[in-house]
């Protein structure tokens, strides 16, 4: 396990940089770079941590990310644009935020020399058909015009920029593409957290579209300890991750079904237009991950149901 280094975090607020945080915070300082527009950070309980520094700022501010992230060991790019609703609502905003904030982001590292770069890229680069999808299959950008694929062509160019920066600069970086991560402490657009809360409260759930997209969800202690480990192998430099959990794969309709059977709840399930252009099947292959890094999802989806909608009854509800 790491100790004594600085980590500096951009998107350091989300859910998932809190739950890497609070692995790390004990032994090693934490440096978040977030412009705080979604917060899980403020409520964790980790604001007062002594090996924490928070600064606020926008990874389009390039001078001050910069500035901010001298003297740090290793640098994990969380920041980005990211929920449906957000990326179509607001595409320009979506293509600077993932592609110019990474591009300033991978700079201000190569000129710091950082030890290690880990960029958060997306399992929407397999397109709106991907089953058992390996890190080596060809990727996808999507139909040009649909709004609802600038968020994968923005983290599919980040991916490229990354390597790029290894390729030619010696800059050590690592990408991983996450597979439908949720848990405690989840904030935003995801349908997990959506329909726990929804079926907590007896309301209606509503569902965009036929229900039989398919999803592999992972839960986010999982998915931590995949980065953990993309972080600490000296192997993962260089390489790209599928890092999800292949057994719990259920389709949009199972899921909400699940929910309600898990937790006892009265809701209802409507079925409403899809908003947009939607993903059929997103199932990951983490043969890679496995043999290269060890890495195995432990918690199946009952479980991390359980687990999520307590959390939600203690700090949301």
């Amino acid at each position: 396990m790491l100790t004594d280094q600085k980590i500096f975090i951009t998107g350091g607020a989300g859910f998932i940089a809190n739950t890497l945080i609070r692995y790390y915070i004990e032994k090693n300082s934490i440096c978040v770079y977030d412009n705080f527009h979604r917060d899980a950070l403020t409520t964790s309980g980790l604001l007062e941590h002594p090996n924490l520094q928070v600064i606020t700022g926008d990874v389009l501010d390039e001078a001050y990310l910069t500035d901010s992230m001298q003297n740090s060991d290793i640098v994990i790019h969380a920041a980005a644009i990211a929920g449906i609703d957000t990326v179509v609502q607001n595409p320009v905003h979506t293509m600077r935020v993932n592609i110019l904030g990474t591009a300033y982001a991978l700079e201000a590292a190569r000129k710091h020399r950082v030890k290690k770069f880990l960029d958060f890229s997306t399992s929407e680069v397999f397109g709106s058909m991907a089953f058992r999808s390996a890190e080596s299959d060809q990727t996808v950008a999507g139909s040009a015009g649909e709004a609802r694929w600038t968020y994968a062509v923005s983290k599919l160019a980040g991916e490229h920029l990354a390597y790029a920066y290894y390729w030619q600069y010696g800059l050590p970086t690592v990408t991983i593409r996450p597979f439908n991560v949720y848990g405690p402490g989840q904030i935003g657009e995801g349908a997990m957290q959506i329909f726990i809360k929804k079926a907590l409260k007896n309301e209606t759930i509503h569902i965009y579209g036929d229900g039989n997209q398919i999803r592999a969800w992972c839960y986010v202690d999982d998915f931590v300890d995949g980065i953990v480990r993309c972080i600490e192998n000296p192997q993962a430099i260089g390489e790209s991750f599928n890092i999800g959990n292949t057994r719990a794969v259920i389709t949009i309709l199972g899921l909400a079904e699940s929910i309600l059977r898990v937790l006892k709840s009265d809701s209802r399930i409507v079925f409403e237009p899809p908003l947009s252009a939607d993903i059929a099947i997103r199932i990951p292959s983490v043969d890679k991950a496995h043999s290269i890094l060890g890495f195995k999802a432990k918690v199946d989806l009952e479980e991390g149901i359980r687990r999520t909608a307590e959390w939600m009854q203690d700090h949301v509800l």
